[in-house]
């Protein structure tokens, strides 16, 4: 017997805006794109320190959505200290998308951190990112 062939996909989130059919992001499986541990250190990282007001958030403009950058520069220098990362939860409900919670210490408060990247174009987009 063959293989099944998965018949979910992506659709790219597109925040209520309105896309041409020829502009529309093209979803990507999760195996064309970055090592998505990698990944998501990295990205996690940089916001940490973006929060902290240690790295300039356009350093991130083309791993995020438009929505989502835009919060970004929104709480750009929020926290008085940059986060030590203690764990990161990652799932994949559909190729080419991963979800991620991620605990981090800000001195003595646990806090979370929920991320979802989404593969399109070729490379990880994140579309939710939301500091609990």
């Amino acid at each position: 017997m063959p293989p099944q062939v998965a018949r979910l996909y992506l659709v790219p989130s597109t925040f209520g805006e309105e896309i041409e059919p020829d502009e529309m992001p093209i979803p990507s499986s999760a195996t064309d794109l970055p090592d998505l541990h990698q990944w998501t250190m990295k990205f996690i990282v940089s916001i940490l320190e973006i929060w902290a007001g240690r790295r300039q958030p356009a350093q991130l403009i083309r791993s995020c959505h438009r929505v989502i950058y835009m919060e970004l520069l929104c709480k750009t220098g929020s926290q008085s200290e940059i986060g030590k990362i203690k764990s990161i939860h990652q799932s994949e409900p559909l190729d080419g998308i991963c979800e991620s919670t991620v605990t981090v210490r800000f001195g003595n408060r646990l806090r979370a951190i929920v991320i979802r990247f989404e593969g399109v174009d070729g490379r990880w987009l994140c579309t939710a990112l939301r500091l609990l």
